[in-house]
């Protein structure tokens, strides 16, 4: 059997660096393995430019109806860029069965006719990977979807390729609390780099380093407030836009914070998984605060940190598959509650041996359930029930 499969992301880019080593695969959401489980892939060919939302659908149609490539079904990782195949297959147009990711939830329209219009879209999607039972459960409470149409998968990281940033890291001796003494990380000058150090100035102390990396739905008030008060070191990355002509929100909004002496505020520009990746591997505990949401913000962060056997606190987000406190991986507080993460940081530093049980339950975790194979081979069972 083969698939489509498409990305909202450009894969072409993503599979250059993943041979170059430096991007997990996760970020393909189990492509690179589904062939191990017997569905081989054709990619998508993204384009070499970013498009409008209608013109991403219109190449994106373009791409599948002309492919010259037999495949039996598509798998996407979004439905955003694939609106009209997915319209094409409602109306029966389209003869091949279409799998995606959904990121949200399936909520029903206020107005009547976009209820309609939801419901006659969803006809296009043959199943929907939601990543977490609630989600599902969630997406039931609309009628838009046919309940037998919605499944939970585990969506995890590439576990080898943080093995090999902790092994490079160890081969260098570098501490996990320290930064290393080594030269800071620059990057190029490519679109998706970083213009200034990736490392963190040096901090002569012997308290725990907590990282915080990741920019959806990011309370920067809350941490930055927290961590203000503990005086603990705090190492937050802020992605911005190299444009001064555009805006920077996650940047204005942290710098209205008056971050104290000891946070310090990288800045970033552009994806860049294993550089960041590396600097996440040196620090004692992953911290991950968050807006009110209703999809899994933050999820990204918790599988790396899962992968990296590293504590987490996180906001108490009810879409992510995981609860920490429960498994003892980690610690959750409540949206936009000082005090508890305040009680939270305190005591992963005065608790080291717990917070290093922590991390190694996390792994446990990871190599259990949220790692690309096993994320892969339950894809392939979907797409498989399609096979003819």
């Amino acid at each position: 059997m083969k698939v489509y499969f498409y990305h909202t992301q450009n894969i072409q880019y993503c599979l250059r660096r993943m041979a170059e080593g430096e991007f997990p695969s996760h970020f393909l959401y189990g492509a690179c393995h589904l062939a191990d489980n017997g569905v081989d892939v054709v990619y998508h060919r993204s384009p070499k430019h970013e498009l409008s939302r209608l013109k991403t659908a219109l190449y994106t149609a373009w791409r599948v109806l002309t492919c010259r490539e037999r495949f039996d079904a598509i798998y996407a990782t979004h439905y955003k860029g694939l609106e009209l195949v997915v319209l094409l297959r409602a109306l029966g147009l389209f003869r091949k069965p279409i799998v995606v990711w959904h990121h949200q939830p399936i909520v029903k329209s206020k107005s009547r006719l976009r209820e309609l219009l939801g419901r006659f879209f969803y006809k296009g999607f043959d199943r929907l990977i939601f990543f977490s039972q609630k989600l599902v459960d969630d997406s039931l409470k609309a009628p838009k979807a046919d309940p037998r149409k919605l499944v939970v998968g585990h969506w995890g990281a590439d576990l080898a390729f943080y093995d090999k940033i902790k092994a490079e890291l160890k081969a260098e001796q570098v501490s996990p609390s320290h930064p290393n003494d080594s030269q800071p990380s620059t990057l190029n000058s490519q679109p998706s780099t970083l213009n200034s150090q990736l490392s963190p100035p040096h901090h002569n102390t012997t308290s725990p380093s907590f990282i915080a990396t990741g920019k959806e739905q990011r309370d920067q008030p809350t941490l930055i407030e927290a961590f203000n008060r503990t005086g603990r070191h705090l190492i937050l990355y802020i992605g911005i836009n190299p444009n001064p002509n555009v805006p920077n929100p996650n940047l204005e909004a942290v710098e209205r914070c008056k971050p104290a002496d000891n946070i310090d505020v990288v800045k970033i520009c552009g994806l860049l998984p294993y550089e960041i990746a590396r600097e996440v591997a040196k620090a004692d505990c992953v911290v991950i605060c968050c807006h009110r949401t209703r999809y899994t913000a933050g999820l990204t962060t918790v599988v790396e940190a899962l992968a990296l056997g590293l504590p987490i606190i996180c906001s108490r987000n009810p879409q992510i598959p995981v609860d920490f406190d429960s498994l003892g991986c980690g610690i959750s507080v409540e949206y936009g509650d000082v005090e508890g993460w305040q009680r939270a940081v305190e005591y992963i530093a005065a608790h080291p041996e717990e917070a290093r049980k922590m991390g190694c339950r996390g792994r446990e975790l990871a190599e259990r359930m949220f790692n690309d194979e096993r994320c892969a081979k339950e894809v392939a069972e979907v797409i498989k029930e399609f096979s003819l």
